[in-house]
């Protein structure tokens, strides 16, 4: 039996929709990207990873808010 873990197929259909020409697009084909990359955000929220992303974004917009006039 093989598990394909959907955060991964995410990931993998974001790349190769990202990797199109941005003239080729349309309007209904970007929001569907805008969807899916929701979609990936919420699925790997809760893990490891997203935490540690979380962080990471925070602990930069902390330090880009410190040092703004």
């Amino acid at each position: 039996m093989v598990t394909i873990n959907v955060a991964v197929l995410l990931a993998v259909i974001i790349v190769i929709r990202l990797r199109r020409r941005t003239q080729a697009r349309s309007r209904s084909d970007e929001q569907l990207t805008v969807l899916i990359v929701l979609v990936f955000g919420v699925l790997i929220a809760p893990t490891d990873l997203g935490q540690g992303i979380f962080n990471a974004v925070g602990q930069a917009t902390a330090g880009l808010s410190r040092s703004g006039p």
